[in-house]
């Protein structure tokens, strides 16, 4: 398991680095996509199975509405790829500073297990935050439609603002 929580922390470190790294915006949206994907993925670790997951389809509901904007408003002819030097450059610098904080306070850092807790004390059958899920889908379940409802009609005006003069993906009846 600490192979595990290495590997998932390593890719969040990259995907971090891929987003401050991003040549386009349609290539920050992929790696939002795998920093969110390894976030939960360590939250799910620690025992926060069902907060992931509730936390990655509304992360990326909500990114979903700004990726649109900034696809929108930023539209390249043609986008810089990722093999471009400048973009090689800011990853290298990127990761340079990334393995110099770790070389500076791996000290302080390697004295604390990357294992979570949980696993040392033992087996337990209910996750340790299964007692929110009734009540977000109790007295938390008209929010939870709210957030829905407010994120798709933040995506049809998007949708509607970025359309300009042509004929988009909403037309007038």
């Amino acid at each position: 398991m600490t192979y595990f929580m290495s590997v998932m922390l390593i890719g969040l470190v990259l995907g971090l680095v891929a987003v401050a790294s991003n040549p386009s915006p349609y290539f920050a949206a992929f790696g939002l996509v795998v920093v969110a994907g390894f976030g939960c993925g360590i939250l799910t670790q620690y025992g926060g199975s069902f907060l992931s997951l509730i936390l990655f389809l509304i992360y990326l509901g909500g990114m979903l509405v700004v990726f649109a904007y900034s696809a929108a408003l930023a539209a390249e002819p043609y986008p810089e790829a990722w093999g471009g030097w400048s973009v090689f450059g800011y990853v290298l610098m990127y990761v340079a500073g990334v393995c110099a904080a770790f070389t500076w306070f791996s000290k302080s850092w390697c004295q604390y297990s990357w294992v979570p807790g949980h696993e040392l004390a033992g087996m337990s059958v209910v996750p340790s935050d299964v007692g929110g899920v009734a009540v977000m889908y109790s007295e938390g379940g008209g929010m939870l439609l709210l957030a829905a409802w407010v994120l798709l009609l933040s995506l049809m005006v998007v949708l509607e603002l970025t359309r300009g003069m042509s004929r988009g993906t909403l037309r007038a009846v």
